[in-house]
């Protein structure tokens, strides 16, 4: 049943990211009062070590002592909720990274399991789409990638979240600045591997249209559009055509870091990841048969908020 007007804050504790979003949940609908992104890298060298750096949970607390300032200026909220997914749930220490984001700045984290995390990403990403349609939703994080069908304002019918993701992918092959093309070509080739072993033919083989959300999606869409200053108005339902992406991933794979950072519509802080992020894409769009996917600025954030406000399940 539709929860009405209730004030909610989300936090996001992505591998790569951590995102806010403050929004108000009306008749099932998500109304954004402030969406912000930062790139801490909670994953780095998770993959290796199993661990949590030091580091990279400073810089994700620095980041939640800012967000705390901005939902406390807008008047507070109902519930202010965090989702942890592929870095916390990896790690050794995430218990107690969750802990010390509870009595420090009072956001209530939870770790999801992949497949939650697919499924919230799928609410949100279809929640104002037609429940005739189906649809797959792609969500690349930094240490894994969603992989969700299904027919909106229904339970998605498949549902994977499979080790793939632009940081873990980085750390993995990309060893050279710029990465060689057997770097980039390994990198294609594990990904197309796993996305065999994890999605079946048969749900490849019945999607027709695709969605692309979070920091790589709207990235290359906003390098596409050459966009300065973002504009998500912009960015949303942008069309990614797979000859795009191919030519978007040679043109950034071509440069170094320093010289990436440079590209117009690019977060600089993205720079790092954007080329396995591209690549991941393109392996994701070829191996579902289609020839584009739509950008949605819409996903596990508004999912999660309702998903808490119980406006949608």
């Amino acid at each position: 049943m539709d929860v009405r007007g209730q004030r909610i804050a989300v936090v996001d504790f992505g591998t790569n990211s951590t995102r806010l979003l403050v929004a108000d949940v009306v008749d099932g609908a998500v109304e954004e009062l402030e969406r912000r992104t930062d790139v801490t890298r909670l994953g780095e060298g998770v993959d290796r070590s199993g661990r949590l750096a030091e580091a990279a949970m400073g810089r994700v607390f620095e980041t939640v002592a800012r967000y705390r300032e901005v939902i406390d200026g807008l008047g507070g909220a109902g519930r202010a909720i965090g989702v942890a997914t592929s870095a916390v749930r990896d790690s050794e220490n995430g218990d107690d990274f969750r802990a010390a984001l509870c009595d420090r700045y009072g956001i209530d984290v939870e770790v999801i399991a992949g497949e939650e995390e697919a499924r919230l990403t799928f609410l949100g990403a279809t929640a104002d789409r037609s429940p005739d349609e189906s649809a797959l939703v792609i969500d690349i994080g930094g240490g894994s990638t969603e992989y969700v069908v299904g027919t909106p304002a229904s339970a998605p019918s498949f549902r994977v979240s499979a080790k793939l993701g632009s940081v873990r992918q980085t750390e993995r092959h990309l060893e050279s600045d710029p990465p060689s093309d057997q770097q980039v070509s390994d990198l294609e080739a594990e990904a197309n591997e796993i996305l065999n072993a994890e999605v079946p033919p048969h749900v490849r083989e019945q999607v027709t249209a695709g969605i692309a959300v979070a920091g790589t999606a709207t990235s290359l869409a906003a390098i596409d559009l050459e966009l300065e200053p973002h504009d998500p108005d912009r960015v949303h339902g942008h069309r990614l055509e797979a000859d795009t992406c191919r030519r978007l991933l040679g043109q950034l794979a071509a440069v170094p870091v320093a010289q990436r950072r440079e590209t117009r519509g690019l977060d600089p802080d993205r720079a790092p990841t954007i080329v396995a992020g591209a690549a991941i894409l393109l392996q994701s769009i070829v191996a579902f048969g289609l020839d584009a996917v739509e950008v949605s600025e819409a996903d596990l954030l508004h999912g999660a908020a309702l998903h808490a406000a119980g406006g949608r399940r």
